[in-house]
């Protein structure tokens, strides 16, 4: 993970606003009406060219693809592994089934209405070889001559797959996790193999706490995320440390977040992964305040810290002396060169996703840098 060694550099989550085009294409083979798999190739390859320029011209320092060619961060896999054919199981969002009309007003989404997360009912295997090298590709090749100091692609990681997609075929679920992680294997090490970081999206390990695990009481939870981490680490067993990063993540959504777990409960967990770069929720009203817990916790040399300094789900734009503040409010407890600014999730978690209107994201980015770079001279006398 790049280290912010002269000046705070900045990065984002993951995903992206997609352009209005690419929506509608993404949304007619989500519901299975034929779609030119060649246009479709040739237009998410320029809609990566023109996110990457996007970002560049925000003053964004460690870019990616935007997620142009995923229906969102966690169910594209349903296109890439073999099993998952079987009826789809909701998912229980604890805190917004306490509030039925906000319950309503998430899963109306438009484009969470279009996502497909069918069951697994047979073995798991990788059948599309070629999607993470496109996408590998696509990606180099945007960036190509740019002035960027990273890139990176995200993947989900095996705790996330295991949330979203009922286990049917598997005798248990510890089973059925370390067969996911195989499986996705093969992506992790494609993209780093290419030259890439790879960012594991890793809502389980927080998010899961209200969804997947909301049964359990705190040290079960704690237990199903070690087992988490184990299944993830073994599938990042060939790709190195400083080739990974992370992404810990409460929901994006809109909503009320009382059952968030804190993170203090899970923190030492998150620390297991190998990864050497930990991006989290640092901005939002639920998680702003967290950061004082670096005032007692050891962040291990090896991790760079990537707080939130934006929030993902609202068009507010917050004032660079803002963001300046929650970047050195944490690269004082924890070295300055151990943290990157970044933001709380993504933009575009699913394709047609539009918490916050594709133009005020850019100002958004904009209003970061400035307030990195802000930060730096504080940092940087």
């Amino acid at each position: 993970m790049r280290r912010s060694e002269e000046r705070i550099l900045t990065t984002h989550t993951g995903s992206l606003p997609r352009p209005d085009d690419l929506i509608r294409m993404m949304f007619a083979r989500e519901e299975g009406v034929p779609v030119d798999a060649v246009a479709l190739g040739r237009r998410i390859e320029t809609a990566v060219t023109e996110v990457v320029d996007k970002q560049v011209a925000a003053g964004i320092d460690i870019v990616n693809d935007g997620e142009m060619s995923k229906p969102s961060y966690a169910t594209y896999i349903k296109d890439r592994l073999s099993g998952f054919e079987g009826e789809e199981v909701p998912v229980v969002y604890q805190d917004v089934a306490d509030f039925p009309s906000m319950q309503a007003r998430v899963f109306n989404d438009p484009g969470r209405k279009r996502r497909k997360t069918p069951a697994c009912v047979g073995p798991i295997d990788v059948v599309d070889r070629e999607a993470a090298v496109t996408d590998t590709r696509n990606l180099l090749e945007a960036t190509r001559g740019k002035s960027v100091a990273d890139a990176f692609m995200t993947a989900a990681s095996p705790g996330v797959i295991s949330l979203f997609f009922a286990n049917q075929y598997y005798q248990d679920f510890e089973s059925y996790l370390f067969a996911i992680a195989d499986a996705m294997r093969y992506e992790y090490e494609t993209i780093t193999n290419g030259g890439l970081m790879v960012q594991i999206d890793c809502p389980d390990l927080a998010m899961g706490r209200h969804i997947q695990y909301a049964d359990l009481d705190l040290p079960a939870f704690r237990k199903r995320a070690e087992l988490h981490v184990e299944a993830l680490n073994h599938a990042l067993a060939n790709v190195p440390r400083e080739m990974v990063r992370m992404h810990l993540c409460w929901g994006n959504y809109e909503g009320p977040h009382h059952c968030d777990v804190p993170i203090a409960d899970v923190i030492d967990i998150v620390f297991k992964v190998k990864t050497s770069g930990l991006a989290f929720e640092a901005a939002n009203p639920r998680h702003a305040h967290e950061y004082r817990i670096f005032d007692t916790v050891k962040v291990p040399e090896e991790i760079v810290l990537i707080p939130g300094v934006l929030e993902s789900k609202s068009n507010f734009i917050e004032h660079p002396d803002l963001v300046a503040e929650r970047i050195v409010r944490i690269a004082e407890r924890v070295g300055r060169e151990q943290v990157v600014a970044g933001t709380d999730c993504g933009y575009g978690t699913w394709v047609g996703q539009a918490a916050v209107e594709p133009e005020i994201v850019w100002a958004k980015f904009a209003a970061m840098a400035e307030g990195a770079r802000i930060a730096s001279r504080q940092l940087w006398p």
